[in-house]
């Protein structure tokens, strides 16, 4: 019982910063200065991929190397199918990319509807950016205590 709760309280230290960052740094800091560079700008695309891979994707990998000792590739089931997920996701993203381009054309400042940001962060990353922290490691973690139907609702609110 001791073991558990030991290992419970690093997962709950780690929820409690990351959503605090998210939210307090990010959402009041952050992305107001994001806004300046304009949000349809490349730059801010670039930007906003690298904060979510520093803030979102590289705290797992390391809570999972030296907080649980575990391989976070093995962990987070990105060994098994990578060939046929990476392809699946490839062709998804090729669809929704041809069908914005089809809809709105290439990406420029004059023609907001379509961005760098929305292509490369909604397109491209994300399922990798978000589903990395959420459904690979919390609701995993969730699961690991209670069982899929506590977990799955847990994770949902927090994300």
């Amino acid at each position: 019982m001791r073991e558990s709760k030991k290992r419970l309280s690093p997962f709950i230290v780690y929820l409690i910063l990351f959503q605090a960052f998210w939210i307090g740094g990010y959402v009041f800091y952050i992305y107001p200065w994001m806004q300046s560079l304009g949000d349809i700008s490349l730059q801010y695309a670039t930007i906003n991929i690298a904060i979510r891979l520093l803030v979102w994707v590289l705290p797992v990998f390391l809570y999972l190397r030296f907080i649980d000792h575990v391989d976070p590739l093995n962990y987070l089931k990105l060994i098994q199918n990578w060939k046929q997920g990476l392809l699946i996701g490839l062709g998804l993203s090729l669809i929704i990319f041809f069908g914005n381009l089809l809809r709105y054309g290439v990406p420029h400042p004059a023609r907001p509807l379509f961005t760098w940001n929305s292509f490369l962060s909604s397109s491209v990353l994300i399922g990798f950016i978000e589903e990395i922290p959420y459904r690979g490691f919390i609701l995993q973690k969730f699961e690991q205590r209670g069982g899929f139907w506590m977990a799955n609702p847990i994770t949902s609110l927090l994300f």
